[in-house]
């Protein structure tokens, strides 16, 4: 039998404080932070072929009320530990969500301007922009095949469809309220959008475009906000910031578990058994044990991260 392969370290995103921290994996000790950011380091994205860390700029606003939106993509070498540079996004702003492409273009939400903005890596350049026609797109997501990406638009009520090799909008999909998260099943097949005003789920068939299904969150009182897929495909992990739970359910829709966290619990990561759920609301990382669905233990990390991800 092999070991594991052991991460070499884990990084969280201290929204709150406005830097990025590096935690020893094993012993959760901060061990090194970077505070040479403009204001707001936001969302994380992490490509290990490249040891490389992408971190957006967000401007130092939230969702909506972002008088001050940032135009920047910082980039950190997870090797030296260190924050080497900032892509400039101009004339594009409040940047957001992100992901890497199966073209390896990283593909980014610019809130205030309504489109996806498209990033070589090697030329650390923006090399184009699709447009999402809504200044509502937040966070997106991108099937497994690499076709489509779609945008919730959150206050819109609606999900922009993009054709990724044609580069172009391909229509909107409805929803019946406004949205706060957004994921792809890994089969492709489905959408799953969260409710920004019940604590709901529209699961939304990705090739009719129709609502199959809303699946109300058990146990959770107020609305959720970030949708997430284990690496496996096997868990759907969805946070309610208002309700300091983190909600597990299995890949068929048939059993939840939901547990209470920190104080607005946020993104988070799989990691070895476990899901390692950051709290910006108390500067806490609550790790779940994915066999009991019961929290093991939690640690401090920061004065409140939003997102976290081994390496």
């Amino acid at each position: 039998m092999t070991n594991p392969v052991l991460p070499r370290g884990l990084i969280a995103v201290d929204k709150m404080g406005g830097r990025v921290l590096f935690l020893d994996p094993q012993t959760f000790a901060t061990t090194l932070v970077l505070d040479d950011f403009e204001k707001v380091p936001h969302e994380l994205l992490v490509v290990r072929q490249s040891s490389i860390a992408y971190v957006p700029i967000y401007g130092d606003g939230i969702h909506g009320r972002n008088p001050n939106p940032g135009h920047l993509l910082s980039v950190i070498d997870l090797g030296a530990r260190r924050h080497v540079c900032d892509i400039d996004l101009a004339p594009f702003v409040a940047p957001h969500g992100l992901l890497i492409g199966r073209d390896d273009l990283v593909y980014i939400t610019c809130e205030n301007s309504a489109v996806v903005a498209l990033i070589d890596q090697k030329k650390r350049a923006v090399v184009d922009a699709i447009e999402t026609e809504s200044t509502n797109s937040h966070r997106l997501a991108i099937s497994p095949n690499g076709r489509w990406l779609y945008t919730e638009n959150e206050e819109d009520a609606s999900i922009t469809v993009i054709d990724l090799p044609a580069r172009k909008l391909l229509r909107h999909i409805t929803t019946p309220h406004p949205l706060a998260g957004l994921a792809v099943s890994p089969d492709g097949k489905l959408l799953v959008a969260v409710d920004d005003q019940e604590p709901l789920l529209f699961l939304i068939d990705a090739a009719t475009f129709e609502l199959v299904k809303t699946l109300p969150l058990a146990d959770v009182p107020e609305p959720a906000q970030i949708a997430r897929y284990s690496p496996d495909g096997q868990i759907l992990l969805v946070t309610s910031l208002r309700s300091a739970t983190a909600t597990l359910i299995d890949a068929g829709f048939t059993r939840q578990t939901t547990v209470t966290v920190g104080k607005q619990p946020m993104d988070a990561a799989f990691h070895g058994g476990a899901l390692f759920v950051a709290c910006q609301g108390d500067g806490s990382v609550h790790v779940i044990d994915l066999a009991t669905r019961k929290v093991a233990h939690h640690f401090a990390a920061g004065v409140g991260c939003e997102s976290l991800a081994f390496f």
